[in-house]
């Protein structure tokens, strides 16, 4: 099999378009993993992502007569603009079906480029579904973004220059995984000229169906995703990737949100360029896995390899970054609720900065406040622990806590001891008009919204966070209706950090 992947390859058309992109050494990084990090710097490319290389060479193969059908594709961000550009090059007729949640900046540059661009849906596997009705009635070529031998073969060509590029005889390289079609061309090709390197896929923690279905040893589908590393956000991986990568690809790692933006961050002292959360995917699983592996003194190769970020993100990158480089720490601590505590407790934390405080007075004998500290390492935030406690306060750590991260630190200020029956949850909204009256339209009057706090996080989907009263006898027909309502979502009533602060 590897021998028809090699003549795919080799005779792949992707530089009529794409840039043999550079491979850049990253001198911060890799002094601070003591490795030697290099870059692949596929965000270089005319779309500022690979994308770019499969598109192109699936369609520079189409015949006469399926370039004269036109073709079509479901996708919401890099394929999408991938097959517009090369429509636009070879002169083909572009339908791109794309969800409604679509940034108008990516829907803009597909219609940029003379695509024909139809909204539809929330999710991609809504406009993956109407993108096959649309192919069978109107006969256009569908061009996937991952399962199809040609463009794995485009992307494939990563692994070719890789092996132009790198002089070292052993080393590994670390891809981003979504549907599989990046790392099943670039381990297909580096594995089969020298079996020594090696090839990580890297996974979001809550978008990991390729790890997922090589510890199976079947296809798995998941039942949901994680949202923000969007362009990796893939229920299920192909039927062609699917085999290459179990053959062929050596380790896997998952990470974290928090990893992710620390990534984006580090290319950036590098670089000083931008990655998506899918372009630095690769970076953050190479931080982690050569922290778990205790990896030293090594050529470690990461694909940065998409630069197509909405603006409005950055905010929100800029924030999680500090947490995934674990140089911020988030504590609940409780003081006594009379004149001078604040003073006393800085006096505890000492000389070390603090980043965020949040308190608001009540009527109790104790006060519980939200504070944000720097941490110079790592171990520091043990060290603050434990100090705290033997200076006599109680000290729930928060650094980890999802709701504490997006909303509660956007909130400390009020209790609503009247709201009897109160129940939290966290839910994923579509940013699309009409989606907060839909959720409140799936709810009965006799349901009342105690507490509300939305963020905008720059991407497909929004984070809210809800106080609804329900009656105990009444909860079997309150989740009904969120099932029905089809909105992912989350129990946070028993959340320490919503008891401490909101209850």
């Amino acid at each position: 099999m590897h021998l028809e992947y090699l003549q795919r390859i080799l005779t792949s058309r992707v530089y009529d378009v794409a840039l043999e992109t550079p491979l850049q050494f990253a001198p911060h990084l890799s002094a601070r993993l003591g490795n030697q990090v290099y870059f692949k710097r596929e965000d270089l490319q005319p779309i500022f992502s690979f994308k770019l290389r499969g598109a192109y060479n699936r369609m520079a193969h189409l015949t006469d007569q399926e370039r004269q059908r036109g073709v079509i594709a479901a996708s919401a961000g890099n394929h999408a603009q991938g097959v517009a550009f090369s429509g636009q090059k070879l002169g083909i007729h572009t339908v791109i079906v794309m969800p409604v949640t679509t940034p108008e900046i990516k829907v803009h540059a597909c219609r940029e480029r003379g695509a024909e661009v139809v909204l539809h849906g929330d999710s991609y596997s809504d406009a993956e579904a109407y993108a096959y009705r649309l192919q069978a009635e109107s006969r256009l070529v569908f061009i996937h973004p991952y399962d199809d031998p040609l463009v794995i073969a485009g992307q494939g060509t990563i692994g070719l220059e890789l092996s132009q590029q790198m002089r070292q005889e052993q080393y590994r390289v670390f891809v981003p995984v979504g549907g599989g079609g990046l790392i099943a061309g670039i381990a297909v090709f580096l594995k089969s000229i020298n079996p020594r390197i090696k090839i990580i896929g890297v996974e979001p923690n809550d978008s990991d169906a390729m790890f997922q279905s090589i510890r199976a040893n079947e296809r798995v589908t998941l039942a949901q995703v994680g949202i923000f590393v969007d362009g990796v956000a893939v229920r299920c991986v192909g039927e062609h990737t699917f085999r290459l990568a179990r053959e062929y690809v050596d380790d896997f790692i998952q990470v974290t949100t928090d990893d992710v933006c620390a990534a984006i961050k580090d290319v950036f002292d590098d670089t000083r360029s931008i990655q998506e959360p899918a372009g630095a995917l690769s970076v953050a699983g190479l931080k982690r896995y050569t922290i778990e592996h205790r990896v030293t003194n090594e050529p470690l190769v990461a694909l940065t390899c998409g630069a197509n970020m909405n603006f409005g993100r950055l905010r929100y990158v800029a924030e999680r970054a500090e947490i995934g480089e674990q140089r911020e720490a988030l504590f609940a601590v409780t003081i006594p609720e009379q004149p001078g505590s604040f003073k006393r407790f800085c006096r505890a934390v000492g000389r070390r900065n603090i980043t965020e405080f949040n308190y608001r007075y009540a009527p109790r004998p104790e006060a519980h406040i939200f504070v944000g500290i720097q941490l110079e390492h790592t171990e520091q935030r043990t060290a603050i622990i434990r100090d705290l406690e033997q200076a006599g306060y109680a000290v729930l750590d928060l650094t980890q806590n999802e709701m504490a991260i997006v909303h509660l630190r956007h909130m400390v200020g009020g209790r609503a001891p009247e709201a009897v029956d109160e129940r939290l949850y966290s839910f994923e909204f579509p940013e699309r008009p009409g989606a907060l009256l839909q959720f409140l339209e799936s709810l009965d009057e006799s349901w009342n919204i105690s507490l509300f706090h939305y963020r905008n996080q720059g991407s497909a989907h929004g984070r809210v966070l809800a106080g609804i009263q329900v009656a105990a006898d009444d909860m079997s027909r309150f989740t009904d209706s969120l099932t029905r309502l089809g909105y992912r979502y989350e129990n946070e009533s028993a959340n320490l950090a919503y008891q401490l602060f909101l209850l």
